[in-house]
């Protein structure tokens, strides 16, 4: 069996940061300073598929605000 064609049978958690940046983070571990939880978890797929319908705009947060303040200009 190669590497990586195990199962994974973790449970993710999907994590925010201040950002608005997306992320999974195994269910076990304690969440890193700057990121929180967003209530959405369960197997690798199922995060990646929230993610994939609630982060539309890849861009920060603070690109956003500033590129907006800069078109009211």
């Amino acid at each position: 069996m190669a590497l990586g064609d195990e199962e994974d049978n973790t449970v993710y958690q999907v994590v925010v940061n201040h950002e608005e940046q997306y992320s999974i983070w195994p269910d076990y571990k304690e969440i890193p300073g700057g990121w929180s939880a967003v209530n959405k978890s369960g197997n690798k797929q199922a995060c990646l598929d929230y993610i994939k319908t609630v982060w539309t705009d890849m861009r920060p947060l603070s690109l956003r605000k500033q590129m907006e303040e800069a078109a009211q200009s």
